[in-house]
């Protein structure tokens, strides 16, 4: 966009991971070739405390030469210890002549030609240093432990910007959450009352460009001690090439920011800021925003400590949302069964679906609904009248007959919803025939809304002179919503979509088929049940794991933060990701157990070739004696097939290690009704008394120490199985070896899983 010679669009292609400058309370260096070959080839103009030579004469001079010879020696057995990595982690403290303490700071980027460049920033300290052993691990203890016993969304948010707050003593901590249309909201804060109070404010999309979110997310530390700073500009080894790419500071803790974003900064009266971001499942989920009235500097190790904080924020977000996802599918499965129950009972079947319509009501959490079969139209509650569901569904049928269609603004897209959009500014459908144009819809009347912004969004830049400039307004402004329904969420638009696909086979379905359908949806609700305790339950371990050490690093470091106080770190940070695998791991295990089959001819001899040679990795070096016997073809779901067999072989190779030679041997026995396979090994066996431990989520019969694993593997070998109608177990003794066994049936003997037959 445009307005005379204004680019409106200027400040979203900014290329701010590219600044060509640093802020001022740090120096950087960059350094291409490896640690035997290190060359100096950029540095910030402010440079000189940390070079050996004047600027003009250290670039394009080696590491030795070009630096002083304390960070010399540091940086040169930090480069030596093995690869750079590409987020920045702390090298040493130094103690620069005539400029003080620094943090020393190093990681690494491609250049414009692909090869690593290494930056080394130097972060001053200036007082700063916070003592890590007397307050910010005491703080991240207490931190953790009341994060731990929370469990409502609201106090786990304020309960983060409290413990920020009081980290970091800025005078306001604000925890901002986008919406989908990347509008963020403030919905937690904490402060001191120097600062005006955003709590619930709504921020436009523009205040944080498209650029500037995607760097949030993949940099969760932002840093501005002073906006009031000028920028240091990056002096390169000449000659620059024309038109080459400035530095890629995209993971920079000294990067110099957008003038837009200074002067917002200033336009809303704070002189320093920073920003933790909060990631869900790897996406930009909100803002750990602080502000300050005047300058302030916050450390490196206290950033860090807040941006573990946010990690775990993040996990117990995930937890708490992924649960109530979880129950709310759940609810909806169970009206879903009610349904084709009726369904399968009616005639014609379609009538079932009205029977009950508190059922099809709740089902959507809709006010209204209609089902329209073969032009004849049903209404259910507070609907439109039946000559207008009739239009609305000749307009559907017009585009492009979708299989679903929802909307939460129906008079935006179909001018005609204006006359009844008390009754239906929000349509959910489902096209329930491909040979007419029959529908499922479901209705949500407008629901007018207040939403309270902060300044007003419809003058998101103001113009100076030939340049933009942020708004300067903060004050609340308040705008009332119209036209628009509740949105319709994930887990209704999903269930919609299975509906769908089940009363469009339901004609040619048998009674028995859908009788199995209920019997599989139970299943899958208890999984998910079960998943739902899970996530709750073990997070509070990886938790335990970040006091612990916390607590060890107190015991073993008086003074200050050594080598030793640094790995510890490291592995407090490695404590709190452990906890996102789990529950990754954890929804894998739920998913599989709701993913349909594909059942297909599978020859598992080839399958078992198939798997050792993805495993080959695994046995190089070692001596194994394979005994493969000939194996059938049956029929199964290939990739579940080869899930089981890469667990059992892999779980072999892992617990025969010890063993020269180690013995692995796969066979098979055939009878009437099933085949039953097996893998044998001659590893480290087990007590036969905690056989049926072996099959559960995240339950192990040896030590990490011993065994490297998180004990899932076996659960979803069961689950695998067990959805094709098998059945699994094992034999074994202790340092004797073990035998694990699965069946599967033959084809017209499948059987159903065992726990159905609890229903």
């Amino acid at each position: 966009m445009t307005v005379g010679d204004l680019d409106l669009d200027a400040c979203g292609r900014e290329p701010i991971h590219r600044p060509g400058s640093i802020q001022p309370h740090g120096m950087l260096l960059a350094f291409s070739g490896n640690d035997a070959g290190a060359t100096l080839i950029q540095a910030s103009a402010n440079a000189a405390p940390a070079l050996a030579l004047p600027l003009e004469q250290a670039l394009g001079q080696p590491l030795e030469r070009a630096l002083h010879p304390q960070i010399a020696t540091a940086v040169r057995s930090f480069l030596a210890a093995g690869p750079v990595p590409s987020r920045p982690v702390p090298v040493t403290v130094t103690e620069l002549p005539g400029a003080g303490r620094h943090q020393l700071l190093a990681h690494a980027v491609p250049d414009a030609a692909g090869n690593g460049v290494v930056i080394l920033e130097l972060e001053r300290l200036d007082g700063q240093e916070t003592d890590l052993l007397d307050h910010v691990y005491p703080r991240m203890r207490e931190a953790l432990e009341r994060l731990d016993a929370l469990n409502a969304p609201a106090d786990l948010l304020n309960c983060a910007a409290q413990e920020v707050r009081a980290l970091t003593g800025f005078d306001r901590v604000l925890i901002y959450r986008f919406d989908a249309d990347w509008h963020g909201t403030v919905v937690a804060e904490d402060g001191n009352g120097r600062l005006p109070s955003y709590m619930d404010l709504r921020f436009p999309a523009s205040d944080i460009p498209t650029q500037a979110r995607e760097l949030y997310r993949l940099n969760r530390q932002r840093l501005i001690p002073d906006a009031g700073y000028a920028p240091v500009p990056l002096v390169a080894l000449p000659p620059v090439p024309a038109g080459a790419a400035p530095l890629d500071l995209s993971f920079s803790v000294l990067r110099s920011v957008s003038p837009v974003h200074v002067q917002y900064m200033r336009n809303m009266e704070t002189a320093s800021s920073m920003s933790v971001s909060i990631l869900l499942h790897g996406a930009l989920w909100g803002l750990i925003s602080c502000h300050h009235r005047e300058p302030r500097a916050v450390s490196y190790a206290v950033r860090s400590a807040c941006d573990l904080i946010a990690q775990i924020l993040s996990v117990r977000i995930a937890a708490v949302e992924d649960r109530r996802d979880a129950e709310h599918r759940i609810a909806l499965q169970s009206i879903q069964a009610r349904l084709l129950a009726a369904m399968a009972q009616a005639d014609p079947f379609i009538a079932g679906l009205t029977e009950h319509p508190d059922d099809l009501l709740h089902f959507a959490n809709a006010s209204g609904a209609a089902v329209v079969f073969e032009r004849r139209c049903t209404l259910v509650g507070d609907t439109p009248t039946e000559e207008q569901v009739r239009d609305l569904v000749d307009w559907l049928a017009t585009q492009g007959e979708p299989e679903q269609f929802e909307t939460d603004s129906l008079p935006a897209l179909y001018r005609a919803a204006a006359d009844f959009e008390g009754k239906a500014a929000g349509l959910l459908a489902i096209a329930v025939s491909k040979l007419h144009a029959s529908y499922v819809l479901w209705f949500r009347p407008e629901v007018v809304r207040t939403v309270r912004w902060g300044g007003d969004p419809r003058k998101p830049l103001d113009r100076d002179g030939q340049r933009l400039s942020p708004r300067a307004s903060f004050e609340t402004w308040k705008e009332t919503v119209r036209h628009r329904a509740l949105p319709w969420t994930a887990a209704e638009r999903d269930t919609a979509a299975a509906l769908r696909h089940a009363v469009i086979g339901i004609v040619l379905r048998k009674a028995e088929e859908l009788a199995a359908l209920s019997r599989e949806l139970a299943r899958s609700n208890k999984e998910l049940e079960s998943f739902s305790y899970s996530v709750s339950h073990d997070l509070r371990a990886p938790f335990r794991h970040i006091v612990g050490y916390a607590e060890l690093l107190q015991e073993l470091e008086s003074d200050q933060l050594s080598a030793t106080g640094k790995r510890y770190l490291d592995v407090i940070v490695d404590a709190a990701n452990s906890a996102g695998t789990l529950v990754d791991n954890l929804l894998h295990f739920s998913q599989m157990g709701r993913s349909e089959l594909t059942p297909v001819s599978v020859d598992m001899s080839v399958l078992v070739a198939e798997v050792r040679e993805t495993l080959a990795p695994d046995t190089a070096g070692r001596a194994i004696e394979w005994n493969i016997a000939p194996l059938p073809t049956v029929r199964g779901d290939p990739v579940m097939m080869r899930l089981v067999l890469q667990n059992l072989l892999s779980n072999a190779i892992k617990y025969s290690r010890d063993r020269e030679p180690a013995r692995i041997a796969v066979g098979c026995e055939d009878r009437p009704t099933e085949t039953i396979f097996f893998v044998r090994d001659n590893g480290v066996g087990f007590n036969q008394a905690y056989e049926k431990k072996l099959f559960g989520v995240f339950q192990r019969l040896h030590r990490n120490e011993e065994f490297e694993g998180i004990g899932i593997g076996l659960a979803n070998v069961r689950r695998a199985v067990e959805r094709h109608g098998g059945r699994t177990w094992a034999d074994g003794r202790l340092d004797k070896g073990a035998i694990f066994y699965f069946t599967l049936p033959k084809a017209g003997m499948a059987k159903p899983d065992p726990r159905d037959l609890d229903e």
